[in-house]
C-alpha cells in the first residue's frame, strides 16, 4: 500500500542532510558523528569502511574537508522509518596532506529511530564528467 509522504518528514530530511554537510566541513568528529547511527558504513570505490575507522581519521587530522556543497537539491524517499535520500555534491578534502576535488552522486540511507534520523550507509559514486 502506497501513502503519501509526510512533507514534514522531507523538510527534516532535507535540512538533516545540509546540516550533515556543514558538520563534515567542521571537521568536529563529534558533530559528525551526531549524524550516524553505530552501525554506519560508507560504500566507495576503495570499499566499505566503518564509521569509527572514517571518525578516527577526522580526529587524526588525516582527512579534512574544506568544501562540501549540494549542487542538487536531494531526492528524498520515505518508507516508513527507512527514508533514502539521494544527490551531488561536490567537494574538496585532504587526505594524509594530499588534495582531492569530487563530484560525486551520493546515497544516504536514514532510519529514524526513538523519534530521530540516523544515517546508516552511504554510497559515493564519481559523477561522470560533462
Amino acid at each position: 500500500m502506497n501513502r503519501k509522504p509526510d512533507p514534514e518528514d522531507t523538510r527534516q530530511l532535507a535540512r538533516l542532510v545540509r546540516g550533515w554537510a556543514e558538520a563534515i566541513v567542521s571537521n568536529d568528529p563529534a558533530r559528525i558523528a551526531g549524524f550516524m547511527a553505530d552501525e554506519w558504513v560508507i560504500v566507495s570505490d576503495s570499499g566499505i569502511d566503518p564509521k569509527d575507522e572514517f571518525l578516527s581519521l577526522v580526529e587524526s587530522g588525516a582527512l579534512t574537508h574544506a568544501a562540501m556543497d549540494l549542487t542538487t537539491d536531494p531526492r528524498i524517499r520515505v518508507y516508513g522509518d527507512t527514508a533514502v535520500v539521494t544527490g551531488r555534491v561536490t567537494n574538496t578534502a585532504h587526505y594524509q596532506g594530499e588534495r582531492h576535488d569530487a563530484d560525486e552522486w551520493t546515497t544516504d540511507v536514514f532510519v529514524r529511530r526513538q523519534g530521530r534520523w540516523v544515517c546508516v550507509l552511504s554510497h559515493i559514486t564519481p559523477a561522470a564528467p560533462g
